[in-house]
């Protein structure tokens, strides 16, 4: 599978297995991703949950060499039953999640890190929200758990720019709990996960949900607005120029519309 479930003792992690293409997400990816999150959040012998990326890279964003067609309908529905169904399992689990990054985390490859409780980098790992590059707006709640993170300006700036952000910046913003050196990622995530697995983790479970609801509104009205939005940016001419440019390594030459 492209996606891996491995558990180990109270510790589950679910590891991106795609290092070839920077574990750029496949459709069956975001459906094994659905499937790992849902069997984790109601195992109720799982305590703590690692979410990482095989080989060099935490995961490069959704596949633009696939992404799909379709009438308005169609892309909200393929959106709903991607991205976001995956987001919304991930988000949903009651029990603390650590993302475990290097390399590049960007595009839905960042909403990913962002709906984890706790993201641990190395120094050599770098963010981005790059979705303009494509045409598009952030999908995947990214611009939800943004500006929950660092606030409406700064999300905006983020977004705006498609700028890559490196793992000391993301610190200083508050978008990262701790910085490690890169070969000591997955053993910094393997000891916070060891550690909150000994706690109470029913009541920290609640606890984090109180934390959700006290941010304001939900992360379901949120991707309410975003199915709307993302699937009509897939008709305008920008998104198949931004598409085309990044097959083609070029710069795009978008038109506003």
């Amino acid at each position: 599978m492209s996606v891996e479930l491995i558990v180990e003792g109270p510790v589950a992690k679910v590891v991106l297995n795609r290092p070839e293409r920077m574990n750029a997400l496949t459709w069956e990816m975001r459906e094994q991703l659905t499937e790992h999150f849902h069997r984790v959040r109601f195992d109720d012998a799982v305590r703590a949950v690692i979410v990482t990326g095989a080989g060099k890279n935490f995961c490069a964003g959704a596949d633009v060499t696939r992404m799909g067609k379709g009438d308005l309908r169609e892309s909200r529905e393929r959106l709903q039953r991607g991205s976001q169904s995956y987001i919304r399992q991930l988000h949903a689990i009651e029990k603390p999640v650590i993302a475990a990054v290097h390399g590049v985390a960007v595009g839905v490859g960042w909403s990913i890190a962002l709906a984890c409780d706790m993201v641990v980098c190395g120094t050599g790992s770098r963010f981005g929200a790059v979705f303009r590059k494509l045409g598009l707006a952030p999908d995947g709640g990214n611009a939800w758990f943004l500006a929950r993170r660092v606030g409406m300006a700064r999300a905006k700036e983020l977004v705006f720019s498609a700028r890559m952000v490196g793992a000391e910046e993301a610190a200083s913003l508050g978008l990262v709990e701790k910085v490690v050196d890169d070969g000591a990622v997955l053993t910094t995530a393997e000891a916070m996960a060891a550690d909150y697995a000994e706690g109470p983790t029913f009541a920290m479970g609640l606890a984090k949900k109180l934390i959700h609801y006290a941010t304001g509104p939900s992360l379901e009205d949120y991707l309410e607005m975003e199915s709307l939005v993302q699937p009509a940016l897939h008709a305008t001419a920008d998104n198949p120029e931004g598409v085309a440019a990044f097959k083609e390594k070029r710069k795009p030459k978008f038109v506003g519309r």
